[in-house]
């Protein structure tokens, strides 16, 4: 097949970000061309990648799925992309005009395998569908904390999948779950998610669970001031290159508690038997439907101003939950 032009934004060196027009080669016998409606930035990991803080220890680890370059750069890095199929083979007529859900850097046209796309739920607009990771995110991050009937769930950190984390688990019959963040403009959100929210820590806590997801070493020494007899800490922030301090010393081995880890590439070993990536991410698209979760797009850019948003949102950038970009005429709203 023949190429096609495309643009894409890659990160040239440690805080700096540019456009470039580069050819692709055209679909093949099993692939489809994607035009690209919409990506989400996922501000923590990104902003690492942006920053060139990825340790060269994790450079395998943290391989997005379609990227392409080194760490720490020139990098094309992202993965929460939304668009239209444009293009499909034999087959797979049925794709041809369907929007869909790939995990793909920021890119406004693409080849991929068939494989590679999920087509979003009827009841899933394309303009939420970029939460899409963020939610498989979280939805691992359940599995890994297991909160079940009745706990008292606490989750630090009000980011986008902090925010996600503590949606879940208020569906969880009889849970007390409390979102807490340091900020007070995270408690609008919170509230349109139905999340109960505090600036402070609960004295009374003793929780059955503990999620800690604000990216920052404070929140995780909270999480374990948080945690009950025997109770479970989990680790969703992932920190790059930085040393995290903590205050093992204190109750942390009289009250016996177990801390881990939760890792969105890897699914919980019990259910490696039965789940795939694929499974996960289906279930994720899925639980979008409710429109609350609007309340997560923080904000839109264009495909243009990109590289700007990046320097913007890698520093500090308090009140950005999900930003948008948008390509072409995929307009404003939510489609």
């Amino acid at each position: 097949m023949k190429s096609v032009s495309s643009r894409q934004f890659w990160v040239s060196a440690p805080g700096e970000g540019v456009l470039v027009e580069k050819p692709i080669q055209g679909p093949g016998d099993a692939e489809v061309l994607i035009e690209t409606s919409y990506t989400g930035i996922s501000r923590g990991t990104e902003g690492l990648v942006f920053r060139g803080e990825v340790p060269p220890s994790q450079y395998l680890e943290m391989r997005a799925p379609f990227q392409e370059g080194e760490f720490p750069g020139p990098v094309k890095y992202g993965y929460s992309s939304v668009g239209r199929v444009s293009s499909a083979p034999d087959g797979h007529a049925s794709l041809e005009g369907r929007t869909v859900f790939c995990l793909y850097p920021h890119q406004d046209r693409y080849v991929v395998p068939v494989d590679a796309v999920l087509p979003l739920p009827t009841d899933v607009p394309a303009g939420r569908a970029v939460l899409a990771a963020n939610m498989e995110t979280a939805v691992n991050i359940v599995w890994d904390a297991a909160p079940s009937v009745g706990d008292r769930v606490v989750l630090i950190g009000g980011g986008v999948v902090g925010m996600l984390v503590a949606w879940l688990c208020r569906a969880i019959p009889g849970a007390d779950v409390r979102l807490i963040d340091i900020d007070p403009g995270r408690e609008g959100t919170a509230g349109a998610l139905g999340v109960p929210f505090s600036t402070v820590p609960p004295e009374d806590a003793d929780a059955d669970v503990v999620v800690h997801a604000s990216g920052s070493p404070g929140g995780l020494a909270t999480a374990l001031g948080l945690a009950g007899p025997e109770a479970r800490v989990v680790e969703a922030s992932w920190f790059g290159t930085r040393s995290v301090p903590l205050p093992l010393g204190e109750a942390f081995h009289s009250r016996r508690l177990t801390m881990r880890s939760s890792q969105v590439g890897r699914i919980p070993p019990e259910r490696i038997p039965r789940w795939t990536h694929r499974r996960r991410l289906a279930v994720a698209l899925g639980l979008l439907a409710d429109p609350r979760l609007d309340a997560l797009i923080s904000g839109e850019s264009s495909f243009e101003e990109l590289p700007q948003v990046m320097r913007t949102l890698s520093g500090h950038a308090p009140e950005t939950l999900c930003h948008r970009i948008r390509y072409g005429d995929g307009g404003g709203a939510l489609l």
